[in-house]
């Protein structure tokens, strides 16, 4: 969920550019105001309404989904098989290099953050800002859209077996049928519904498509305020304190950059065309804040310790926005 559509038109306000990174700022600074109302049990009953929240977002996931669009991209298979390669295997081995690589370089990292870039690396990619950045650049849009689709549907369940498997490789274990039962009634099931929905709504969801955005930003701006009430009143931060945000921001800038450039060489090596290359590039390297909130309430949400689960994600995301938005910029004008 991203606000770049609007990036292009010159007059509109940056605030509202932006309303989204803003928001989340927000949220934090909030969480660590006024923690009570959002913490277990507290009086806005964050972990009833979170659910809820979970399955309106990926409803209108799927609501929003225009399947019609995505058709004429189907056919490049060999675009496809990179850019679900990257994101559902290369990127997952290069978390667990990471998970090896972090406690040698930092010993004193926790291991909630540990677990949130393994968690990081099986997000599936995003979808609105993945296609507008493709198309700015001049890739090949048809192919962005049917990828970025593609790997969200995925990600419904691709993305919790994933955390399952890796969680088992790092020695923590957890019982996965029962929330595999979960994640299909808050997740699949919505989203499905959503898509068998569309048909029906076409126009109406076409029409309000601002408005769908912005219930579920607003949604995950509550879970992220929600998850910092709870860490403050466990008293999370008064361990770790800023330089467990200055590791965190480092890796994450270093695991941006690696990525980057091993999907650029991959794209170099197999020759793809300039077109093909920019999509494979910007669906590879994005990760979906969207549905990476949501899902990690499912996967870790008994865990006090989620809000450090969340770090990554939530220092990768305006990353990724900020230097995709200037690289696209600057291939158009090659």
């Amino acid at each position: 969920m991203s606000s770049l559509h609007s990036a292009q038109s010159p007059s509109v306000p940056w605030w509202r550019v932006h309303g989204f990174l803003i928001g989340l700022v927000l949220a934090v600074i909030l969480g660590f105001i006024i923690p009570g109302p959002g913490s277990r049990h507290g009086g806005l009953h964050a972990e009833v309404v979170s659910n809820g929240g979970i399955a309106l977002i990926l409803f209108l996931q799927g609501l929003s989904l225009a399947l019609e669009k995505i058709k004429s991209g189907a056919a490049n298979w060999r675009l496809h098989v990179i850019i679900q390669s990257f994101t559902f295997a290369v990127f997952p081995v290069v978390g667990l290099m990471l998970n090896g690589i972090v406690p040698w370089l930092f010993p004193d990292q926790p291991q909630a953050v540990r677990d949130g870039f393994l968690y990081l690396c099986v997000l599936p990619s995003t979808i609105s800002t993945s296609v507008v950045l493709t198309a700015l650049a001049g890739g090949n849009t048809a192919g962005a859209l049917f990828n970025a689709a593609l790997s969200n549907i995925l990600g419904v369940l691709v993305t919790p077996i994933l955390v399952h498997l890796l969680m088992q490789k790092t020695g923590q274990t957890g019982e996965f049928g029962p929330l595999l039962l979960k994640i299909t009634l808050l997740t699949l099931l919505p989203f499905s519904l959503g898509m068998l929905a569309r048909p029906h709504v076409k126009s109406l969801i076409e029409g309000h498509k601002v408005w769908i955005t912005r219930i579920s930003n607003g949604v995950i701006l509550f879970i992220v305020y929600a998850a910092f009430c709870e860490s403050v009143e466990q008293q999370i931060w008064h361990r770790f304190g800023t330089t467990l945000t200055l590791q965190t921001g480092a890796v994450v800038v270093a695991l941006f950059v690696f990525m980057s450039l091993l999907v650029w060489g991959a794209c170099r090596a197999l020759r793809l065309n300039r077109e093909d290359s920019i999509a494979a590039y910007f669906c590879s390297v994005k990760k979906t804040l969207a549905m990476g909130v949501p899902l990690a309430m499912l996967i870790f949400g008994d865990r006090a310790d989620l809000t450090l689960i969340l770090l990554p994600i939530m220092f990768y995301h305006p990353l990724q926005l900020f230097v995709n938005g200037l690289l696209a910029n600057r291939l158009v004008q090659r």
